[in-house]
């Protein structure tokens, strides 16, 4: 057993980073097939820009963001490049419209907000790895000056033929947005420059913005660099990854709970398992292909290591484990069973039990004192997008209070529905909870 372990330790160690992004599934194309694998083999300086066009990343985000910790851990350093000068201006690329200019002030909070993620995956300290804002250096351009040195360099011909802005021109392209590119290009140009960073690397709607970047760094500096793209992730059953019938899945756990991030890994399609094993979380692709076998009701378990590990890197490893254990309580048995509250020190109620986890809406007694539609709860708790739909799911008989069919859709739920505890829990469908806790006004 233990020759086993130091041949496979041996494997690993011998595997370039490009050889973990080829057989992990992160590489679409490459500038130079012989060269881009060659330097890689040595230590090199790679970026991928983000523009902070929300105050936190979602799942759609992952791919990227894996890519930087990934090339850090086989000893390159990366740059998460914050897009808070590019992002005044919007990237047209894999959009059918034009994206919403925000301000200088909501620009710099998000990119303050996505800092604080980037830390989960990559270590900044001794410049292991640089976060950079391209606002440092393109808001202080000047704007003739910049075609003057910069512009002259790009032939509009051939931005034109750029797939992404040819698919934009078909439904309109603002003259901002076809300075994009001109934009992410100098941003190579100034990362190369003063950085040493010989490559860039993004999703492959990138792949025009990063030719354009290392044509542009060939023509100021007579240099090479070198552009890597990744497939851009589509489930298995054709929808865009990350997205859901409420939304994007955020890694900020105010937006999406540690219970709710690790639910739409173990709610991954069977097909999807293994792949999604070898892009989002750390496993050695060993254990990756073994689980990747599994077959039948026992891929079960294979999830579970999907869920467990993708939220242990977002929300630590306690999180993960109180989600993984509330999951457990929800789908393990017949009936789910509620945990018991008891005081801190201060007075306030908490929950000793991983149920914790799962998501809870507080409501005043008075409130349910005369009783509440089922439908308008199911419609409060975000199980239904609106009342509308939450009447058909009970007709359907998919709606479920305290592991009974809910009958009526205008069935009044009163205190008496609930528990010693003040707690109710609502099921829609075989998989989302949601649990209505009564407001003690006395133990606030």
């Amino acid at each position: 057993m233990e020759r086993v372990k130091m041949r496979i330790l041996k494997h690993r160690a011998e595997k370039t980073v490009f050889a973990i992004f080829k057989e992990r599934g992160f590489v679409e194309q490459v500038t130079d097939e012989k060269k881009v694998p060659e330097i890689l083999e040595g230590q090199v300086t790679c970026y991928i820009g983000f523009d902070p066009t929300a105050s936190s990343f979602h799942v759609g985000n992952l791919v990227p963001i894996m890519s930087l910790a990934h090339m850090q851990r086989h000893g390159h350093r990366p740059i998460a490049l914050v897009g808070g000068g590019t992002g005044l201006v919007g990237d047209p690329s894999g959009k059918d419209e034009m994206r919403q200019i925000l301000t200088y002030e909501e620009i710099n909070k998000n990119a303050e907000t996505q800092k604080k993620q980037f830390s989960r995956f990559l270590d900044f300290s001794e410049e292991r790895a640089l976060l950079l804002n391209n606002a440092e250096w393109l808001t202080r351009l000047n704007y003739i000056d910049f075609l003057r040195d910069i512009g002259v360099h790009f032939s509009v011909n051939r931005m034109l033929a750029t797939e992404s802005i040819k698919i934009r021109l078909e439904t309109g392209l603002s003259f901002i947005e076809f300075n994009y590119q001109l934009l992410q290009a100098y941003d190579f140009w100034h990362l190369f420059k003063n950085y040493d960073c010989m490559m860039q690397m993004g999703g492959s709607d990138q792949w025009g913005n990063i030719v354009a970047g290392i044509d542009l760094i060939r023509r100021l500096e007579g240099k090479q660099a070198y552009g890597v793209t990744s497939p851009l992730i589509m489930t298995a059953d054709g929808r865009k990854m990350g997205k859901t019938e409420k939304g994007a899945v955020w890694l900020d756990p105010q937006r999406t709970s540690p219970y709710e991030y690790y639910q739409f890994w173990i709610n991954t399609d069977d097909r999807d398992v293994r792949r999604f094993l070898a892009l989002f979380t750390f496993l050695p692709m060993e254990e990756v292909e073994e689980y990747g076998k599994i077959r039948g009701a026992e891929i079960r378990k294979a999830k579970e290591i999907l869920a467990f590990e993708a939220t242990k890197i977002i929300h630590g490893e306690n999180e993960a484990e109180k989600a993984r254990d509330a999951s457990k309580s929800v789908f393990g048995r017949g009936e789910f069973k509620l945990p018991k509250l008891q005081m801190n020190g201060e007075g306030r109620q908490e929950i000793d039990s991983a149920e914790d986890a799962i998501p809870t809406t507080l409501i005043d007694m008075e409130k349910i004192s005369e009783g509440i539609p089922a439908f308008k709860l199911f419609e409060t708790t975000s199980l239904c997008a609106s009342g509308s739909e939450a009447r058909r799911l009970i007709e359907q008989g998919g709606a479920y209070i305290n592991s009974e069919k809910v009958k009526k859709f205008d069935e009044l739920i009163k205190p008496k529905d609930f528990d010693q505890n003040g707690t109710v829990l609502l099921r829609a469908g075989k998989k989302k909870f949601h649990r209505i806790k009564i407001l003690d006004n006395n133990l606030k």
